[in-house]
């Protein structure tokens, strides 16, 4: 085989390399966003009473499941007439059957009298010696199907204790849950992560959603398209330098 053969072979090798990362770049990259809407909705959170988990204008990725699904401690989304029939987002402290409680004597919020520790109600680096974990004391029993709702700004959040006169002790059906919020998109602050002090509750807590593969998927298809757009054409200029010296050669 001749030189020329031999590097005209490895530039159409390299165009082959290069076209077949850009369509399994595309596949990901395409597969990736599609999944992410079909499983995510986004939305825009209006006030601080999820604050520091989540403040007001935040934009959060939300996951669509099924009322079954939902654990204690997950953020969710859901929608209520009792609490005015707009989409709300508060954390989950209590499911069907729960005894939910404020405070013990260390300030802390219980269920079926085990106290629960919550870091997500003070922002990063505060000391764990604030104020307690509600500003009044309340104690609710959950009926079955039912979820009992709390904001994680204790001081000013218009949740589920503002409704304890109601039926149901101010808790909402298990039904109106449309999604769990599983990040903040923007500003990017991260996954929502699933709280250690319920894990040991019957039924323990929910388990991380797909948006770290999506996202990964996004990542690896967008390198691949890049890089193998790039590798086309420097595979054919490197074989079109390996002819010349040939050429040259030849002329001689």
């Amino acid at each position: 085989m001749s030189g020329s053969e031999r590097h005209d072979g490895r530039g159409r090798l390299g165009n082959a390399l290069s076209n077949l990362a850009v369509a399994v770049g595309c596949v990901l990259f395409l597969g990736g966003f599609a999944w992410g809407a079909v499983v995510y909705k986004p939305y825009t959170v209006p006030t601080d009473s999820m604050s520091p988990t989540v403040n007001a204008g935040d934009r959060v990725l939300a996951e669509r499941i099924d009322s079954g699904d939902v654990r204690r401690g997950d953020v969710v989304v859901f929608t209520d007439s009792t609490w005015g029939d707009v989409p709300m987002v508060k954390r989950v402290v209590g499911v069907g059957g729960d005894k939910v409680a404020c405070c013990d004597k260390n300030g802390r919020l219980t269920v079926n009298g085990e106290p629960i520790e919550e870091p997500y109600l003070r922002a990063k680096g505060a000391s764990a010696n604030g104020a307690p974990a509600s500003p009044q004391n309340f104690t609710a029993d959950v009926p079955e199907g039912q979820l009992f709702l709390l904001g994680d700004e204790r001081s000013t959040s218009l949740d589920s204790r503002v409704h304890l006169q109601d039926p149901g002790q101010g808790s909402v059906p298990r039904g109106a849950v449309q999604a769990r919020v599983d990040a903040v998109a923007w500003p990017m602050n991260g996954m929502v992560g699933r709280p250690e002090a319920f894990a040991a509750l019957p039924g323990g807590v929910s388990s991380d959603g797909p948006l770290p593969l999506q996202a990964g998927a996004l990542v690896v298809g967008v390198v691949l398209i890049l890089g193998g757009s790039a590798y086309g054409p420097i595979a054919a200029r490197s074989a079109r330098r390996s002819r010349r010296p040939e050429a040259s050669a030849g002329a001689h």
